[in-house]
């Protein structure tokens, strides 16, 4: 296996993360950053104000892009599988 093939791998495995992890913590920050206004301008200070809505517009966003984000990282998963005899051979 050459350095060019480790670094690719890798890429790819950065690539999936993104991809699958990234809808879900966009979302988490665009809501942080309403919540964060709105306390700003209403001068509120309550912790769970902005955990709890962050916390389910998450799950929300993770139900909703589930079977994307599984397809993904099975498509993946299956392509990483199926190079492994060009990497040994």
């Amino acid at each position: 296996m050459s350095p060019e093939m480790v670094i690719t791998i890798i890429q790819r495995a950065f690539e999936v993360l993104i991809l699958v992890g990234g809808p879900m913590l966009l979302a988490g920050l665009i809501v942080g950053l309403l919540i964060s206004v709105f306390q700003a301008a209403t001068q509120i200070n309550e912790a769970t104000l902005s955990f709890i809505p962050k916390l389910l517009i998450t799950f929300l966003v993770a139900v909703l892009a589930g079977p994307w984000m599984l397809s993904i990282l099975m498509d993946y998963t299956v392509r990483l599988y199926q190079s492994i005899p060009s990497m040994i051979g």
